[in-house]
């Protein structure tokens, strides 16, 4: 069973920096992906970014692009560590953080960043950006 556990959130002021940690163990199948949500009061469930232990590939939403860098300690390894590293906060990124995974794909796969694309997920981390 795939057990997501998220770390990392907390207060921060705009225009600063935070990294999440989300361990993540249990993968049967050799390919993976992770992935990264959040979610904000009222507001629906997003996807941030992913990455693909296949070959490392990324994905990123728009609002994100520059600020926000996913990445990964092993690469299709059946317990690993991937970090997203937050820079120049914004008080638009204050959610719930999640980490999600899917574990039944193929080399090939190209991860996205829909929630139906996931399979597990974990309890989620809070951060707030405020001054």
């Amino acid at each position: 069973q795939v057990q997501l556990v998220e770390s990392g959130g907390g207060l921060v002021q705009p225009g600063d920096s935070l990294r999440l940690s989300c361990d993540a163990s249990g993968f049967s199948m050799p390919y993976y992906a992770i992935a990264w949500f959040r979610q904000a009061p009222g507001k629906k469930r997003e996807g941030v970014s992913c990455i693909s232990s296949s070959d490392g590939s990324t994905k990123y939403r728009d609002s994100v692009r520059g600020r926000f860098t996913i990445s990964s300690v092993n690469t299709n390894n059946p317990r690993n560590t991937v970090y997203l590293q937050m820079n120049s906060l914004k008080p638009e990124d204050t959610a719930v953080y999640y980490c999600a995974a899917i574990n039944d794909i193929t080399s090939s796969y190209v991860c996205g960043l829909g929630k139906a694309d996931y399979d597990y997920w974990g309890q989620g981390t809070q951060v707030t950006v405020s001054s």
